[in-house]
């Protein structure tokens, strides 16, 4: 099946053509003719079967053909609720993708930043909100954010929202949005009490199911670097130079490290370019067809970019960085070893990436081997990052709100404070409470 036969508009079809999308994965092919009819939907499947794309596309669809005919006030229409700030940021990139031949306007909200920067976009004018339940609530509390026009409802990862401790914020969330709406439900697992979720949040949702890929080839010889993280480069320098390697596509996590690693090839003499979603159509499409020809060497890609990649004999795929996602690991090296004929992968992995590589090992069913001759030694040493703290539950009020503090103010209750209680109550006798801007829920990590 083609996107064409999902009745998809012009400027969206357009959009996914420059992405190198062709035919809709199984969980796409199933969800979007359901979505675009407006009935909610309860959709079992995991991260790297597509799922981005089967809610993010309908949503873009319904709520540009709300704005041509319908003519509706501003407002928040659509929100997605999701557990990470990572995810949260991979989905406002599709949305962005999918979306860049239309005026629908959207923002990501998550913790462990400073909120002005989001505050500043809510202004604007948003139509669809990605958020992480922490950061929505504290916005939420402040006032920045209204969802009275909401019409779209996404919770995705809920039963990952459920192991992170975050279902009794999605079910605060869930009380304080129209119960008029339409609500698309993900979970890749379906434990009781995600079950009874979906059972009270669903009106007569048609149900898709699909098993991601979770095997990799046999051709495909796989073996592990363990690497501290500012060696990676020297490794990835010295493989080039001394195994043979013909071919190779490079995969980093990031479109700027996308860009860095083929600047440091290049430096080197290596001959590399990258591709990712900030190059244009033309520029991504002349780095591949120089990649095919063998006019260059090494081609470094994001997934997103990749996805519309078909390289015949390509001989080695190496994980710069591994993927957060497990099927990403299974998408990215199938890559190499096709058709029966063989291929390599290699992978760095990082102190701070182990459990991403616990989990693809999970996922496979195999170990994957540790590489001999390691010419740069394992440290193990993590880098030093901001410790997280958890949520504070909000004391919402304007007193608390990035003022400084005065002799006298009055608590929500009312109840009038001196200035030496207020000395008190803060960080180094300030009076301020800390602010949620520096933050971060548990499970959405600063990067």
């Amino acid at each position: 099946m083609m996107f064409e036969k999902l009745n998809l508009i012009d400027p969206i079809l357009k959009a996914l053509q420059a992405e190198g999308y062709v035919s809709p994965t199984p969980i796409q092919a199933q969800a979007i003719p359901v979505l675009l009819q407006r009935k909610d939907l309860l959709g079992c499947a995991q991260t790297g079967t597509g799922k981005t794309a089967a809610f993010s596309i309908p949503i873009l669809q319904l709520l540009h053909q709300d704005e041509l005919y319908k003519k509706e006030p501003a407002g928040i229409k659509a929100l997605v609720l999701t557990p990470t700030r990572e995810l949260a940021i991979q989905i406002g990139e599709s949305i962005q993708a999918y979306g860049k031949l239309l005026r629908i306007k959207h923002t990501v909200i998550f913790g462990g930043v400073s909120q002005k920067p989001q505050t500043d976009a809510l202004r604007s004018g948003v139509d669809i909100l990605v958020a992480t339940p922490g950061r929505l609530l504290d916005l939420m509390d402040q006032r920045y954010i209204q969802l009275d026009r909401l019409k779209m409802f996404v919770l995705d990862e809920a039963d990952r929202m459920l192991d992170m401790g975050f279902i009794h914020d999605v079910k605060k969330i869930i009380a304080r949005i129209p119960a008029k709406r339409q609500t698309i439900f993900f979970s890749a697992t379906m434990p009781p009490e995600i079950s009874a979720l979906a059972n009270t949040i669903l009106t007569n949702p048609v149900r898709v199911e699909v098993t991601p890929v979770s095997s990799t080839a046999n051709t495909v010889q796989q073996e592990v670097y363990f690497v501290d993280k500012g060696n990676k480069r020297h490794l990835l320098l010295h493989l080039l130079k001394t195994t043979g390697i013909t071919t190779a596509l490079v995969f980093t996590r990031t479109k700027h490290g996308a860009d860095r690693v083929a600047k440091d090839l290049n430096k080197a003499g290596i001959k590399a370019e990258a591709i990712h979603g900030n190059k244009s159509q033309n520029a991504r499409q002349r780095a591949l067809s120089n990649f095919k020809e063998q006019k260059t060497r090494v081609l470094v890609a994001t997934d997103i970019a990749a996805r519309g990649i078909d390289i015949d004999e390509l001989s080695h795929v190496i994980n710069f960085e591994l993927p957060n996602v497990p099927e990403t690991y299974v998408h990215r090296i199938g890559r190499t070893g096709r058709a029966g004929a063989s291929g390599s992968s290699i992978s760095f992995c990082d102190a701070e990436e182990k459990a991403y590589l616990k989990d693809i090992q999970k996922l496979i069913g195999k170990q994957v081997p540790v590489a001999e001759n390691n010419p740069f030694p394992f440290t193990g040493l993590v880098p030093a990052k901001v410790v997280e703290a958890p949520r504070q539950k909000s004391t919402a009020g304007a007193a608390y709100r990035h003022e400084r503090p005065k002799k006298v103010f009055k608590k929500q209750s009312g109840t009038p404070v001196t200035k030496q209680a207020v000395k008190k109550t803060g960080p180094h006798g300030t009076g301020r409470k800390p602010s949620r801007d520096w933050l971060s829920m548990p499970g959405e990590k600063n990067y």
